[in-house]
């Protein structure tokens, strides 16, 4: 039996590709999941897919970009499904471009759906973690956050680097209360990425020759696995951490 067995998650963006691919992962292990996300036929058929593995699944459409709608949600799941054990903070909306081709509202709008909604999700899941003997938190960073490059991934990278020292802190602060915090920096095959690499062929061949193991990992084997080895015992001594999961192409100096 999975030392995850019988525990409770709740996942944001799990409609589809790298929250989808986390979801499953859990899944696997015996972790019931809350399918957090905007589209409710996608949070539908990820509930599905989680079902025919055995687990409880339940879907809450949500806007992130809604900060005020967080708490209550967050509340509310771990009533309808009794406990709440694991926290994932996958869900973003941003803007890329040159920093002169960006107005505030562009410019803010990943960090309202990345680190402020994170912030939201978090806080409101302490209590709910803590009733649960502790728990584990992993938030989604990218590892745009250390390119050598970063013309039009400003806004992108600077709100992931917020939500990155967010996760340090938290995990600092908590770690008195049973609570693990980490970050993980995926390349996934997402379905964005997906249509991107099909439609840029040349490009996409230059991207996947600059990962040293030479491929996009998959968002349930190579990211949904790894997750699930960061909410596990084994991985009970490692907090605040920021975990690359893309084939060694990043340096986190």
């Amino acid at each position: 039996m999975s030392a995850l067995q019988g525990k409770v998650a709740l996942v944001t963006g799990a409609g589809q590709g790298v929250g989808q691919g986390i979801a499953l992962a859990l899944a696997t292990e015996g972790v019931s999941v809350a399918v957090v996300g905007r589209t409710e036929a996608k949070l539908e058929t990820t509930c599905e897919l989680l079902r025919e593995r055995g687990v409880q699944a339940r879907p809450y459409a949500l806007d992130v970009l809604k900060t005020e709608s967080i708490a209550p949600l967050v509340d509310r799941v771990a009533t309808d499904m009794g406990r709440l054990d694991i926290l994932v903070n996958n869900a973003y909306s941003g803007n890329l471009g040159k920093l002169l081709d960006l107005d505030l509202k562009s410019f803010t709008k990943g960090y309202v759906s990345g680190p402020f909604a994170a912030f939201e999700f978090m806080k409101a899941a302490h209590p709910h973690l803590v009733a649960s003997g502790g728990g584990s938190i992993v938030n989604l960073v990218t590892s745009a956050m250390v390119r050598w490059d970063l013309s039009t991934y400003g806004a992108y990278a600077s709100a992931k680097s917020a939500l990155r020292s967010l996760s340090r802190t938290a995990a600092v602060e908590w770690a008195q209360d049973g609570i693990r915090v980490n970050s993980v920096a995926p390349h996934a095959l997402s379905p964005g990425l997906k249509w991107w690499t099909e439609n840029n062929p040349e490009e996409a061949e230059e991207f996947v020759a600059a990962i040293p193991m030479k491929y996009i990992g998959d968002p349930e084997t190579d990211i949904g696995r790894a997750v699930v080895a960061l909410c596990g015992p084994d991985m009970r001594y490692l907090t605040g951490a920021t975990v690359p999961l893309d084939g060694g192409q990043a340096h986190f100096g």
